[in-house]
């Protein structure tokens, strides 16, 4: 039973624990647009869905063809957040989910540390998690590098092979089997569910459904 060898459940944050992948990924089209980049949402999912905020950029420059200042995207950042402020809510059931869990949690974002605890904290998850919050702006290189990972194992004092990940990108999971953890490929939200399967990853649609998957017994 695989609720054997856990010592650790790693949470991705957007879009599996606050439902904010069809919000960000409208705001990145309209960002797009501004610098007549037209891409769809599917499009954007494929390119920047679980990736840090950094190769978001550099997707832009290479489009570009042209370096962006520093502080490029602060226009832009009030669009997110009206975003959130009127229409996020937490993922439905992982609440539930989270309550039912016996072993340590921890989260590992590609977002910054201030978007982390702004979405965390509009959906009152911030305090199952404070203290125990890590970004890739933390480490050398984002997901799909297990680099994020693999620091937040090391973190809470935990050896990787003990820790699986609950991620909703394909991003998310290639970082996790980089890292030797057993991924849940959330495919509840924006990305199909075919682009989750692969070695070491327990595909799933229903926050409901992660006890049991956990190996949780009695978990309804």
């Amino acid at each position: 039973m695989l609720s054997a060898g856990i010592d650790l459940v790693i949470f991705d944050c957007d879009g599996v624990l606050v439902d904010s992948e069809v919000l960000s990924v409208e705001v990145d089209r309209r960002v797009l647009a501004e610098f007549g980049w037209h891409l769809n949402q599917e499009q954007i999912v494929h390119r920047f869905v679980g990736r840090p905020s950094a190769h978001f950029r550099a997707e832009l420059e290479s489009h570009l063809g042209r370096g962006l200042p520093d502080e490029w995207e602060e226009p832009y950042l009030p669009w997110y957040a009206d975003a959130f402020e009127r229409e996020l809510v937490a993922v439905a059931g992982v609440e539930e989910a989270i309550e039912q869990i016996p072993w340590a949690t921890c989260v590992a974002s590609s977002g910054p540390h201030e978007k982390i605890r702004h979405t965390l904290g509009i959906t009152g998850l911030h305090a199952r998690f404070e203290g125990r919050i890590f970004s890739a702006t933390e480490v050398a290189e984002g997901k799909p590098a297990p680099d994020l990972f693999l620091h937040a194992a090391a973190r809470m004092g935990v050896s990787p092979s003990r820790c699986v990940v609950i991620e909703d990108s394909r991003f998310g999971v290639a970082a996790a089997r980089a890292a030797g953890m057993h991924s849940f490929g959330y495919a509840g939200g924006l990305t199909p569910s075919e682009w989750l399967r692969g070695e070491n990853t327990t595909v799933f649609d229903d926050m409901a459904d992660l006890p049991g998957l956990l190996g949780l017994p009695d978990y309804r």
